[in-house]
């Protein structure tokens, strides 16, 4: 059997039942280390568990799937993965790989920001399409991003974006020459989600992301509790002029409120805002909601 196993967002604590059961049983662990990452490291997981970890990169993930699925179908293999196995494609690609080559496959579901984000105090089901924002470099900004927005602004939805990370990066020198160099880890943040955001929106000129007019949720380390999950609300100028250590340790993700918000989704995130007041305001006179 193959297994995909969710860890959820946390630490070795948030793995399910189900899913801990399944490890314990298994001849191989393979831990996917570069779509998201977890607040412990692997060591404990390891000792919680009572397995030996493998860690799996891209590389192994995307081009070396025949080995993470050797034998699969004589003995049990698992790969853990933070949050949801169906939060990325790339886990749905090598279920399609295991399955074409006759091996038994099992998910075994957790909690992941998509269902999560609910923290903010937005409700799911007023969610759009999630978007993800990419690191610009000065010669590739691409902006596809912004019509998905754009799409679920005309519909008033919310809209949660996912901000980039780079883990086990290559810089272009390194990688046209075949050095197997590596860059330090990068994590997008809130200041850089957000300017990259208002770039585009001055060169599309839309008006769906106004940095004054436009409402936005910035959540960080969601799921780990007081000590780790860090909640800051208020306008897209306000969270790029925010301090931003404010907005607390990676992973970032930020969500763009929609004109269908509900009085009690304003007043719960009004909780986080930087200045409640022009939080209110804005979500009066822009985004016509009726507050009490």
């Amino acid at each position: 059997m193959f297994y995909i196993i969710g860890l959820g967002l946390c630490d070795e604590k948030d793995i399910t039942v189900r899913g801990l059961e399944a490890v314990k049983g298994c001849s191989r662990v393979y831990l996917e280390a570069y779509t998201s990452i977890l607040m412990v490291q692997k060591e404990r997981l390891e000792e919680f568990y009572g397995k030996q970890l493998i860690i799996a990169d891209r590389d192994m993930v995307e081009l070396e799937s025949d080995e993470i699925l050797r034998d699969a179908d004589k003995e049990d293999v698992a790969l853990l993965v933070v949050g949801d196995p169906f939060g990325a494609t790339t886990h749905t690609d090598i279920l399609l790989r295991a399955r074409s080559l006759q091996i038994p496959t099992q998910v075994i579901h957790n909690a992941s920001i998509l269902n999560a984000v609910g923290c903010c105090g937005l409700q799911l089901y007023n969610f759009g399409q999630t978007v993800s924002l990419v690191f610009f470099t000065e010669t590739w900004k691409p902006d596809s991003f912004y019509d998905r927005i754009k799409e679920n602004v005309d519909l008033g939805m919310h809209t949660l974006v996912l901000l980039d990370i780079k883990v086990k990066e290559q810089s272009e020198e390194n990688l046209a020459r075949g050095r197997k160099i590596y860059e330090p880890p990068r994590y997008m943040t809130i200041p850089q989600a957000v300017t990259q955001l208002v770039e585009i929106e001055s060169l599309r000129q839309d008006g769906i992301l106004s940095p004054s007019d436009t409402l936005a949720i910035a959540v960080s380390r969601v799921g780990g509790g007081d000590k780790h999950e860090r909640i800051v609300s208020g306008t897209l100028s306000e969270l790029n002029g925010h301090l931003p250590e404010a907005f607390g340790e990676p992973l970032h993700s930020l969500v763009i409120v929609g004109k269908r918000v509900h009085p009690l989704e304003i007043e719960y995130a009004q909780e986080f805002a930087i200045d409640k007041e022009n939080w209110r305001r804005v979500a009066e006179i822009v985004y016509g909601c009726a507050l009490d």
